[in-house]
């Protein structure tokens, strides 16, 4: 997630701190550089305009210059006027109200849109305690009535049935009056979408606007579009003036332009991001948490939700007193990578830790378990739950029957131990440590 305008700006602030003392010219070409760092991230020029002007006037002042730290004061800045750019505090969904609580989902035609409303639909039941109904309105695309049925079916919610020969604005009174009946909390209507805005798709957006009556309308954007998600946004705003909106796609996201745009442009939050393809792949959006990871901060309190979301009680109980009676095997070490994997995008989750957005030349995702998940199934259950026995014939097994060389086999060893080690240290009152250590990094 922007990773490209993340190592920019750290290569800027790097600079800017190893100075002991900086001149008013030395912010001057360091603005320079952020400039061209936001204009090749396709943030608009605009909007990079404002930010720059806010920095500055911040940045050299007296205060800041004559400071004992004037590099850090810096980048303090510029994340404060980050936060400002994305929208200062979250925006919670306007759904207390009494139900059924409609949310209408707006945007293009790939953007994602039949996605989010699994995703909003699950979020609303796990997190909200919420009885959610799903409706498609899509009568154009052939699989998308097909497609929200299934991901009601995953999520555990209830999708209004199909009806032949309806139109858009039937199929509203329809899932409001079912809505009603079922004692639905949150009625989540999924709109048609087009490849490019036109009048029709408009007209059709306005009509079921108020017939519905949403006490939420979100526009759904494909954040790796970029301007052309800026420029969608503008313009179904001028016509629906929605709520706020829905950043898709932003595990693939390079760049940010969107993300740091859309605010500035049409005044609105968002709300979510997406950032995966699973249905459990969106979050609630925090500026300042963003605001952080764009500047290689990290993301501690994200990455404790996320972890949180995952903890299994019973197995932690259970692990505690394997690694007290140091019987802590291969077996424990899977579930523990089923764990991370639970956590979503392995990339992403890397990010939230303070520092770690900075290591360019490592490629991870997902499937860098793969190998690792390989080799422990190749071992037998006594190797698994006693790994000191495996000696160099045993290596020599294991690699074979997974499929990989034997220089493998002796790296993930020499990474059990390492993880082992860090198990009893968390074990022994050290899980404080190590989080005041990631704290402390961000100082």
């Amino acid at each position: 997630m922007f990773e490209n305008l993340t190592n920019k700006l750290g290569n800027v602030f790097n600079a800017l701190k190893k100075r002991g003392a900086l001149t008013e010219k030395d912010v001057d070409e360091a603005l320079k550089d952020v400039r061209v760092a936001l204009l090749e991230a396709d943030v608009s020029l605009e909007v990079v305009k404002d930010f720059i002007i806010k920095v500055r006037e911040r940045a050299v002042g007296q205060e800041v210059l004559k400071s004992v730290t004037p590099g850090q004061q810096v980048v303090k800045i510029v994340n404060d006027v980050l936060i400002d750019a994305l929208g200062t505090a979250n925006s919670p969904l306007e759904i207390n109200h009494s139900p059924p609580v409609v949310m209408l989902l707006v945007g293009l035609q790939g953007s994602g849109k039949t996605t989010t409303a699994g995703k909003l639909a699950l979020h609303l039941k796990n997190k909200e305690k919420k009885k959610v109904m799903l409706a498609s309105l899509d009568i154009y695309r052939p699989a998308a009535r097909e497609q929200l049925r299934l991901l009601g079916e995953q999520a555990e919610v209830l999708v209004l049935p199909d009806s032949d020969g309806e139109s858009p604005e039937s199929i509203t009174k329809r899932a409001l009056a079912s809505s009603k009946v079922q004692g639905v909390d949150v009625l989540i209507l999924d709109t048609a979408g087009r490849t490019t805005l036109d009048n029709v798709m408009m007209t059709e957006a306005k009509n079921i606007f108020k017939l519905s009556n949403p006490s939420e309308t979100l526009l759904v954007a494909d954040s790796m579009t970029g301007q052309d998600a800026v420029n969608t946004a503008k313009a179904f705003n001028d016509v629906l003036n929605f709520d706020g909106v829905v950043l898709t796609k932003l595990d693939g996201d390079t760049r940010g332009g969107a993300a740091l745009t859309i605010k500035s442009v049409v005044n609105k939050p968002i709300k979510f991001i997406g950032n995966g393809e699973k249905l459990d792949a969106i979050d609630i959006f925090y500026p300042e948490r963003m605001a952080d990871r764009i500047l290689g901060m990290g993301d501690v309190v994200s990455l404790v939700e996320r972890a949180q979301d995952v903890y299994d009680e019973k197995k932690a109980r259970e692990l505690s007193k394997k690694i007290a009676k140091n019987k802590f095997g291969f077996d424990d070490f899977l579930n523990q990578i089923n764990q991370i994997k639970k956590m979503g995008n392995l990339k992403d989750t890397v990010s939230m830790i303070p520092g770690m957005s900075q290591m360019k030349d490592v490629d991870i995702d997902n499937d860098s378990f793969k190998h690792i998940e390989a080799l422990i199934q190749s071992m037998t259950p006594k190797e698994r739950s006693n790994p000191k026995i495996i000696d160099h014939n045993r290596k020599k097994r294991i690699a074979k029957g997974a499929g990989r060389e034997i220089q493998e086999i002796n790296a993930l060893l020499k990474q059990f131990e390492q993880m082992s080690k860090m198990m009893k240290m968390v074990q022994s009152g050290g899980a404080s440590k190590l989080m005041s250590m990631m704290q402390n990094y961000k100082q």
